[in-house]
Parts: structure tokens; sequence; C-alpha cells
């Protein structure tokens, strides 16, 4: 019913490129794609029907759903600059009680390619890291081992949980 806004996220899980299929959950897959592809033609370009898809993998996206008339436009959002790192930064340790030894602006100023989403992880990580050890303060340390924890589950492609 219009004005609607479909919205569809990790689009990449059903979305990938095709090919011959072996398993039976590929060949389930491709036909959700399918059947994806022609809801999206039928939606009128002049109608009240928006479709929103989000990925960060638009790399292994089949082009047919990437075609004219079916996504009207792809929006990046980069890595945030240290101008947005730095409040993002601000934001989640706003209600966090720092100890002296926190220096931020190294995390900030790394060549890291830290998303929103690492920083955030960054510092709900290390906030638990006191936590654990019943601190009432979040040392710098407990930064740099979040940072490497983030890190290294982010480089390894296991999800970083869920932050509430």
């Amino acid at each position: 019913m219009a004005p609607s806004i479909v919205f569809i996220d990790e689009i990449d899980a059903v979305g990938t490129k095709r090919y011959d299929a072996n398993s039976g959950g590929e060949r389930e897959i491709q036909r959700t794609m399918l059947e994806l592809l022609n809801q999206l033609d039928g939606f009128d370009a002049r109608g009240d029907v928006k479709v929103l898809l989000a990925t960060n993998r638009i790399d292994t996206l089949d082009p047919a759903l990437l075609r004219p008339g079916r996504i009207d436009r792809k929006i990046e959002f980069p890595l945030p600059d240290e101008k947005t790192k730095r409040r993002i930064f601000s934001i989640h340790t706003s209600k966090m009680t720092l100890a002296d030894d926190v220096n931020l602006e190294e995390f900030i100023m790394s060549k890291d390619d830290l998303s929103g989403a690492d920083i955030k992880a960054i510092c709900t990580e290390a906030g638990l890291m006191a936590l654990r050890e019943r601190r009432m303060k979040v040392l710098h340390d407990d930064f740099k081992k979040a940072k490497e924890n983030v890190m290294y589950k982010k480089n390894q492609g296991i999800p970083e949980g869920l932050y509430l």
C-alpha cells in the first residue's frame, strides 16, 4: 500500500551474483532473488513505494539487482574522518568514567579502517572489561584490548555481537 518504504538490510544474503547452484540451499536463495527482482519490476517508477537496500558487500551483488529502474540511487557512507571519529568516541564514552590515562586521540588518529560501528563496539567492549574486573573507571589498556578484539573479529568475519 502506498506510500511505503521497503527496507532490506544485508541484501547480499540473497542478492549475490548468480551461478550454477549445486546445493538446494543455493537454488532457494537464487529463487528468492528472482522473486525479489520480479517484485522490484512491479513498482511504478512514479509511485509512492520506495525500496532501500543496504549492504557492505556491493561488489558481490548481482548486476541485475543494480539495473536502472530497480534501484534509483547508490549512496555510499564512507568511513568516518578524524573529526567524525572524535564525535563518535565522544558519544559512546559520554556516560563512562574514564581513567586519567585514557588517550582516545591514539585511536582517532590511527590509520585503521574504523567504522562508526567499530568505534561503538570498542567503547562497549572497553566498558565491559572494566566491569568484569569490578573497576569504576575504564583504562586506556581496556580500549587497546577492546580494539584488538574488535579488529580481530572484524577481520575474521565473525559477528561482533549485538550492542544496544
